[in-house]
């Protein structure tokens, strides 16, 4: 059976490495790549495979564009209107799952206790609403979406007021941050995009959790550890959400965790620092 990721860029993403050492652990004779596939072109890929794919994981920019191609959705799917995943059956059917949100939900039950009541997060789109979504799961009352142009935010508000106890959601704009006294930040933006002053006005927050894994660590998240903050990173919610990924896809629940993270570790290590 074949897998792919799609999205662009997608040179970067560790996904193949992941998903890989669990296929050799579990001793499947299977393929994952890494397929390029721009804003606008996820239909016409979806209809040129043939029968022998099964899934295929979804980054940017596809994560949104997927639902209108799906027939079924499963419910975090339904809530976010996001999907990172998309299992393919033979007689056509397309079927989306949205593994970030339960994915986000493990990294973060993994690294902290007790519920995080307030929460910053930067950038607007699927990742951070998928993210927003698991903190509602764990009790989450109210969120600030920081962006550099806050319409890009309204998909995120309106989805996670999808859910059953919605967080009060804000929206400010990136550029006006001022202090923040939240008790987790959520960075989705790219580590570029982490100035000086964006790092000043999260710097009482004690909880970071950054979306990204390469480079790493970013700027928020070396500034973090540096000063014995929490740190959630990447790699965690890559990892999490690639188990449930490789769990749904071959029908196996017996998904090597630790091969995959070790898998996953050693291939950040070799990478150049950017």
């Amino acid at each position: 059976m074949r897998c792919a990721i799609l999205g662009d860029p997608v040179e970067h993403s560790l996904s193949p490495v992941l998903h890989r050492a669990a296929y050799a652990e579990l001793g499947l004779g299977w393929t994952y790549d890494s397929v390029r596939v721009a804003a606008g072109g996820l239909a016409a890929y979806l209809d040129g495979l043939g029968p022998e794919w099964r899934g295929l994981s979804l980054t940017m920019p596809l994560k949104r564009e997927v639902v209108a191609l799906l027939t079924a959705r499963d419910p975090w799917t339904e809530m976010s209107g996001a999907a990172n995943t998309l299992l393919l059956d033979p007689d056509g059917g397309r079927h989306g799952l949205n593994t970030d949100v339960p994915g986000a939900e493990a990294a973060l039950g993994r690294a902290t206790g007790g519920t995080l009541r307030s929460a910053l997060v930067l950038g607007g789109g699927a990742t951070a609403a998928s993210v927003l979504l698991a903190l509602a799961e764990r009790g989450l009352e109210r969120a600030t979406l920081a962006v550099r142009e806050e319409t890009r935010a309204a998909d995120t508000v309106t989805a996670v007021a999808r859910h059953p106890r919605p967080p009060h959601v804000e929206v400010t704009s990136l550029a006006e941050l001022g202090r923040s006294a939240a008790d987790i930040v959520v960075s989705t933006i790219p580590a570029a995009a982490q100035t000086e002053d964006v790092l000043t006005a999260v710097r009482e927050v004690p909880v970071v959790f950054d979306v990204r894994y390469d480079p790493w660590p970013t700027p928020l998240a070396a500034a973090a550890a540096a000063e014995g903050r929490t740190v959630v990173g990447g790699l965690d919610l890559l990892l999490w959400q690639a188990v449930d990924q490789v769990r749904a896809m071959t029908g196996r629940f017996d998904v090597p965790v630790d091969a995959m993270r070790r898998a996953g570790e050693q291939a950040l290590a070799t990478r150049s620092p950017r």
